[in-house]
């Protein structure tokens, strides 16, 4: 079965870079129309943009801030009125956090972490619901990390938030269900990226050595289940944890 997208409208938060580019790329590419949501790199957005409309697609940019709910709505408000309702959430927008070890961190670092994080899954969440609700149908997607299984030193503020991310999305996907809305949460491990590459060499490969397949993920490998979550091929399951880290630790 193929992976059709098409008459689909695709909400991407944080989608100028990384793992985010890559989820647009691939649903641009399964004809969905995509908006590509960022903060701060309007070049890099615009310039994903018109690389999906170079090639037939079909693509948007909307600057907003995910963690303030006014801008959240007006992004929304904005896809509506030049696309159409929302069937598609991939809510990717990382929160940056301090990496410190538990004993030296402050409340006031883990506490912006939280709130931003899932301060940001709720407003881009209950934004598009009602939309999903008048049609019967949505897949929201929340990008969270390996972390929130497996604890990672100098990550406690980004493993709380993740961990958090994960157990809400349970409980939607219990609430979601019977409107016909599906919500499942895919883990990344290590992925080559921007918000990688300040992490020293000896840690891709040490993460290399100790996975089965034998190295570290790159962005299209999230993509690639992300698609498979956003179709129809996925239409059995809902509130599901999928972990994408070529097997460095298993479920």
């Amino acid at each position: 079965m193929c992976i059709d997208l098409q008459g689909k409208v695709a909400l991407v938060t944080g989608a100028s870079r990384g793992i985010g580019a890559a989820i647009a790329r691939d649903l641009a590419d399964h004809d969905a129309a995509v908006v590509i949501n960022y903060l701060k790199s309007e070049d890099t957005a615009e310039e994903l943009k018109n690389s999906i409309i170079g090639t037939g697609g079909k693509a948007i940019t909307v600057q907003a801030d995910v963690r303030d709910r006014g801008a959240v709505d007006k992004m929304v408000a904005k896809t509506e009125m030049e696309l159409g309702k929302i069937d598609i959430l991939v809510n990717n927008a990382n929160i940056n956090f301090p990496m410190q070890s538990f004993a030296k961190l402050s409340w006031p670092d883990i506490e912006a972490k939280l709130t931003g994080e899932i301060g940001a899954m709720v407003h881009c969440c209950q934004a598009v619901i009602p939309g999903m609700m008048e049609k019967k149908y949505g897949k929201i997607i929340l990008v969270s990390s390996s972390l929130s299984r497996e604890p990672g030193y100098g990550f406690a503020a980004h493993c709380a938030a993740k961990a958090a991310m994960d157990s809400l999305a349970r409980t939607m996907a219990l609430e979601l269900g019977p409107a016909g809305i599906y919500v499942n949460v895919v883990g990344p491990g290590l992925t080559k990226t921007d918000a990688t590459t300040g992490l020293p060499p000896e840690v891709f490969t040490h993460t290399a050595e100790h996975t089965p397949l034998l190295r570290v993920a790159e962005p299209e490998d999230i993509a690639s289940v992300i698609m498979f979550l956003a179709s129809e091929m996925s239409d059995y399951l809902t509130g599901q944890y999928i972990p994408v880290n070529g097997g460095s630790f298993m479920i």
